[in-house]
């Protein structure tokens, strides 16, 4: 893969040049008028995950690497977070930043650890931490066990917007989600990105030009672990409550599922696909139905009919159509 393949490759097609900022301009005006029309706690929960989607689609759509740990990342990041706005009585912004730091840390100590490996084998280690950190949760005191850690204080934003409003805590996780997926974009659209692109094609012409490979590709799972350090963080705020369920391979589960249903390697599809599941558990929850199922069955579908996502598929169709 040479560099005029990389940048083609990246260039928007007509179609989405002439109509990106329409709507760009349509999703703000929605997202800013939503709370009006939709309970602002359901909405603050699909933008947490969605997030977290995205960052996790940073080292499986972008890098390659296929990690079943970081639900490690997002609940570690929740446990810390609520537990400094709650112990330590830290304000918002920098119970928020200690959750950051410390996935990011932990990030980083996984893949130095992890990173070598490849396939599967990378998985079952990342999956293997992430287990390590579930029991620990499960056992140490400051986690509160099964309970959790609750009654977590939202405190101020900059020390004057009272968070303990929804509606305010709603714009505070709606501006910390862009500030992500703006982070996410920036760097798969930087020369970090095309490298990331070009290691995943092929791996060995990579280090043939005198890269290392395993350097770019343990600063994206560092990044990807921080930013859902982040999203977990916000949310154990914008809920009150870091749990186990924060913590468990299944949250890890829904990462992969919420990314592969809205589109591998697309920086909206996780956003979609984590507002699929999302939107599914809520108003699944009081049918009656079996929701592991139906989301499961779902899922299966969507597979079938949208080989790339829903919105992989969108994407690729326009581009078919208009470029």
């Amino acid at each position: 893969m040479n560099s005029s393949t990389l940048s083609s490759s990246m260039v928007a097609p007509p179609f989405v040049r002439r109509t990106g900022p329409v709507l760009l301009i349509c999703v703000a005006l929605l997202m800013l008028c939503a709370p009006l029309m939709v309970y602002p706690l359901f909405l603050i929960k699909i933008l947490c995950f969605a997030l977290f989607a995205a960052a996790f689609n940073l080292v499986l759509g972008y890098a390659g690497l296929l990690s079943f740990g970081h639900a490690a990342f997002f609940g570690g990041g929740a446990y810390i977070a609520a537990h400094a706005a709650k112990e330590w009585h830290l304000p918002f912004e920098l119970a928020v930043l200690a959750g950051t730091l410390f996935a990011a840390i932990l990030g980083l100590v996984f893949g130095a650890l992890a990173i070598r490996r490849r396939g599967i084998y990378f998985a079952m280690i990342t999956l293997a931490l992430a287990q390590m950190v579930y029991f620990m949760a499960v056992q140490m005191p400051f986690t509160g066990g099964e309970d959790g850690i609750q009654a977590v204080p939202r405190g101020y934003l900059l020390g004057t917007i009272d968070l303990r409003s929804i509606t305010a805590m709603y714009y505070t996780v709606l501006g910390g989600t862009v500030i992500g997926l703006v982070v996410i974009w920036r760097a798969v659209n930087s020369p970090f990105g095309h490298i990331l692109a070009a290691i995943r094609e092929n791996e060995a012409r990579v280090t043939s030009l005198g890269l290392k490979p395993d350097r770019y590709k343990l600063i994206a799972f560092t990044l990807s672990a921080g930013l859902s350090g982040f999203a977990g963080s916000l949310k154990a705020i914008a809920f009150q409550l870091a749990s186990l369920v924060d913590v468990t391979w299944h949250m890890s589960g829904e990462a992969i599922l919420m990314t592969l249903l809205g589109g591998m390697g697309t920086l909206i599809g996780p956003v979609v696909g984590a507002s699929i599941i999302v939107g599914l558990e809520h108003f699944l929850s009081t049918s009656g139905l079996p929701i592991t199922f139906v989301i499961g069955l779902s899922f299966v579908v969507c597979v079938m009919v949208f080989r790339r996502g829903v919105f992989g598929e969108l994407k690729a169709m326009l581009e078919r159509r208009y470029g």
